[in-house]
Formats: C-alpha cells, sequence, structure tokens
C-alpha cells in the first residue's frame, strides 16, 4: 500500500468494504493500517458526487 497516492488508496479501502461488507476495524487489521486512517479514508478524503 505504499506506493498508492492517498486518493487511490481511499477509493480501494471504499470499494473493499462496499464489496465485502467488512467493518472499519477488520478492513484496518486486513490492510495494515490504523481503524481511523481508514475512517478519515473513506468519511473525509473520497470525493462525493
Amino acid at each position: 500500500m505504499k506506493d498508492l497516492t492517498i486518493e487511490d488508496r481511499a477509493v480501494m479501502l471504499a470499494k473493499y468494504i462496499i464489496d465485502s461488507k467488512d467493518t472499519v476495524r477488520g478492513t484496518a487489521a486486513k490492510y495494515g493500517v490504523s481503524k481511523s486512517t481508514v475512517h478519515k479514508d473513506v468519511s473525509e478524503r473520497l470525493i462525493r458526487n
């Protein structure tokens, strides 16, 4: 995940959560980031359309 931009990481995490219906904690554990990072990525960094 270190080679991804913040925007790409946010999209990847959001897609994973939607597809797997996993929680923020589960997603954080799977990708090795903090739950705060996952939450911030999907709630603040994604562009809303």
